[in-house]
């Protein structure tokens, strides 16, 4: 009975102190924070604010200083803080009590989803600019090392480690070369992820064009076709063409790829000629290039008053219309009057005609005149017989207008097949 009683009185004071260390959480993901805690099982008459605590990892504090808090927050794990930890705790009259160890290992994840994009968007960069390519992955934790790989055989361009979901690798300027198909990879431990293939494209503007005139002979003539090519040496398709005279357009022509662009005309105007390209990109004009028309001796005449009558045309409108066709007219009546032999005025033919108030008869004098011309093969001819009579048988004097007596006779002329006689009996 004895025994016992000693028992129940001495049981709290012989009870041996133990500590013990706990993780929350217990199975950390890498970059999350966990937090140590140290618990302490003690006699009745000792209480924990009478003691000091330390948190140990692997042999190594991670804390010199002992700490009055039986907490420790670690902000992040890493895989690397995997390990062996335990705590400590000193009375402040006794000895260190050590926990037992706990293991604690932190949980990586993977990279998945492994992208690659590049600036500018769409792929396109110009030559002599910047190229960004980027790469990124959707999940993953710990650091990531992330590599950039140059065609389909995978020439490599670069690596980049860091604790991040995104990596840039930068092409500072931009070559003809560089136009190909890219991608990258991200590795965080467990293995490389590859990304799908980007193309990139390199855009050239267009270099200085060069126009060629083709014509038909050795020598351009007029009326005949000529060819104007332009071409440049370098340039990103599609290139727009445009042909000028003189700084006047004379059209445009577009190349979906190289070769240049034919712009075909009527040679008609000496002068200098050019060409412009354009891609997009800035436009660049070409020298000119002179083209001298040869007009035929032959068509020299013609052209010349073609081009006349063009600029007569132009400056006097119907006015000179209306006055070329009278001209026209004209020269056409003057041609067939000319050309037609029974047009021309028969030659007169002489007779006695007796004036019967006369004692001496005088003879007339007859005047042919022909008249105006009519349709076909007539014409008419108008005749005049003037006489002067004595002055024995005049009462009074007389003037000239009166004494002149005016005979009238027309007469139908046949054609020049007939004979004379019968002109004569036609009078």
């Amino acid at each position: 009975m004895l025994l016992r009683l000693l028992l129940l009185i001495c049981a709290p004071l012989c009870e041996p102190t133990e500590l013990f260390l706990t993780a929350s959480p217990a199975h950390p993901i890498e970059g999350s924070s966990v937090t140590l805690t140290c618990a302490i099982q003690l006699p009745l008459q000792t209480t924990d604010s009478q003691l000091q605590y330390r948190f140990v990892r692997n042999g190594w504090p991670l804390r010199l200083a002992w700490s009055s808090s039986p907490k420790l927050q670690i902000p992040s794990m890493w895989r690397g803080n995997s390990g062996l930890y335990w705590c400590e705790a000193k009375p402040v009259k006794a000895g260190v009590i050590k926990s037992k160890m706990l293991q604690i290992n932190v949980q990586r994840v993977p990279v998945s989803d492994v992208n690659l994009e590049a600036r500018p968007p769409g792929g396109q960069v110009t030559e002599g600019k910047m190229l960004v390519l980027v790469c990124s992955v959707t999940e993953g934790t710990g650091n990531i090392t992330f590599f950039w790989y140059k065609g389909a055989m995978g020439l490599k361009l670069g690596t980049k480690t860091q604790s991040s979901l995104t990596a840039e690798f930068e092409i500072l300027t931009a070559r003809e070369s560089d136009a190909e198909q890219y991608y990258c990879a991200a590795d965080n431990g467990y293995g490389p992820s590859l990304s799908e293939l980007v193309s990139i494209t390199v855009r050239i503007p267009v270099s200085h064009p060069v126009l060629t005139v083709r014509a038909t002979g050795a020598q351009a003539v007029a009326g005949d076709t000529v060819e104007l090519h332009c071409e440049v040496q370098r340039g990103s398709p599609p290139i727009l063409y445009r042909f000028y005279h003189e700084d006047i357009i004379l059209g445009n022509s577009s190349a979906p790829s190289r070769g240049g662009a034919s712009f075909n005309l009527t040679a008609e105007h000496s002068g200098n000629y050019s060409c412009e390209a354009d891609n997009g990109l800035g436009t660049q004009h070409s020298e000119a290039v002179p083209l001298n028309i040869t007009v035929p001796t032959k068509n020299r005449r013609e052209f010349i008053t073609t081009g006349v009558i063009e600029g007569l045309l132009g400056a006097l409108g119907p006015f000179t219309i209306v006055l070329l066709f009278c001209y026209w007219l004209k020269r056409k009546i003057g041609k067939q009057s000319a050309s037609d032999p029974l047009r021309s005025p028969p030659s007169p033919v002489p007779q006695e005609i007796t004036y019967l108030n006369s004692p001496t008869p005088v003879p007339l004098q007859p005047v042919y005149e022909n008249v105006n011309l009519v349709s076909g093969d007539d014409i008419y001819s108008l005749v005049y017989c003037s006489q002067q009579e004595w002055k024995a048988a005049a009462e009074r004097p007389r003037t000239p207008t009166e004494d002149e007596v005016s005979l009238d006779i027309y007469s139908k002329l046949k054609q020049a097949s007939d004979s004379d006689g019968d002109y004569e009996d036609a009078m």
